[in-house]
């Protein structure tokens, strides 16, 4: 499939703003801008009612490490502790908090419950907290939070500043990050996904893109239709280019913008090569306001939500909400980080080039 870089279906540029060569949004230092600029960010007065929710099991128990209900209950938080062995249905959890007067939703958990309450929150008109208690939290690492120390995070309940981010929608699910089709969703069902994302992307990404067989998925974004590509990734705002497994940042949270990446893989080998060389030959990279729906040959498709395994029926329209959701953030966090290739890319090449010496045979000499 030929390369295809193009901004809702009409331009030749992914890029929006003043950007690098590689796409990346970056300041004059050479770093990349996490989220937004720092007057994008808004004084606000403390919740008077902030409601936490703490999922214990997310990141390996990290929120109990941390003391997490412990220290929101200090900072005057109402705590739901979640308890794994009585499923909670935690749309109606959040909104019944909303009701009983919560000004402020929060989630110490991974990324996929995040989303759950994010939706919540940006129906609700209330702030969100993110509480970094998960095990890869990309959508805390784009907001500049620190993933190293979850419990810095309940500084924003005191000492907070307020910014408006997109959401993203697959249907009526919200997701924070992305919602994966195709061999990307073949990856999240993988039992090993959930303990070792990165582990469970080097093991086996290489194999699921050249040799994934599923349900034949069609993407259709303005003007562009992609047929049956392998792999199918949606963001909410769109990821750096040369990241295809959705593994490292996005420049902006708040662009207006879906990222669409659609990749095809004909043979191992072919496979192989691109990611031997960090290559994106063969995706089709998107930056679209318009919605993008992913249709296929079943009624019923599994994707990955935010990591998540689900079901959703066929077609799946996607579409971003722009500013729709408020995000309360410490005042000081880490909010730069190196612009660069993501976290365990690395890993990924190695594992390809691996692969490509069973494929192609060990090198001359």
């Amino acid at each position: 499939m030929a390369d295809d870089t193009v901004s809702s279906g009409r331009s030749n540029s992914s890029c929006a703003g003043a950007c690098d060569c590689d796409g990346h949004r970056a300041d004059e230092r050479g770093l990349l801008a996490v989220a937004m600029t720092e007057n994008a960010f808004r004084p606000v007065a403390a919740a008077r009612r902030p409601y936490l929710i703490v999922n214990p099991r997310s990141g390996g128990g990290k929120a109990s490490r941390f003391g997490i209900a412990e220290r929101a209950r200090e900072l005057g938080a109402q705590v739901l502790l979640l308890d794994p062995s009585r499923p909670q249905d935690l749309v109606a959890v959040a909104r019944r908090a909303v009701d009983d007067g919560a000004d402020l939703l929060g989630v110490a958990g991974g990324d996929g419950t995040q989303a759950v309450v994010a939706g919540v929150a940006a129906q609700s008109g209330v702030p969100f907290l993110v509480v970094p208690a998960g095990t890869r939290n990309h959508f805390a690492m784009d907001l500049g939070l620190d993933r190293e120390d979850p419990s810095a995070a309940l500084e924003a309940l005191t000492d907070g500043v307020e910014l408006r981010v997109d959401l993203g929608y697959a249907g009526e699910r919200a997701f924070v990050n992305n919602v994966s089709f195709g061999a990307y969703a073949a990856l999240v069902q993988d039992p090993a996904y959930r303990d070792d994302k990165i582990g469970t992307v080097v093991r086996i990404l290489p194999e699921f893109l050249a040799r994934h067989t599923g349900p034949e998925l069609v993407v259709r974004a303005g003007l562009l239709t992609v047929d049956r590509p392998d792999a199918v990734l949606v963001s909410n705002n769109p990821y750096q280019v040369d990241d295809p497994a959705g593994l490292g940042r996005r420049a902006q949270l708040d662009s207006g913008l879906l990222g669409v990446l659609a990749a095809r893989a004909e043979t191992p080998a072919e496979t192989v090569a691109r990611l031997r060389g960090g290559q994106t030959h063969g995706l089709t990279n998107l930056a679209t306001s318009e919605g993008v729906v992913v249709d296929a040959d079943v009624p019923v498709v599994p994707v990955g939500l935010d990591g998540e395994a689900v079901t959703l029926p066929t077609p799946v329209r996607c579409r971003i909400s722009p500013g729709t959701l408020r995000v309360r953030v410490p005042r000081h966090r880490p909010n730069v980080a190196h612009a660069g290739q993501p976290p365990g890319w690395g890993a990924i090449r190695r594992v390809a080039s691996a692969v490509g010496r069973t494929v192609h045979g060990p090198p001359p000499g």
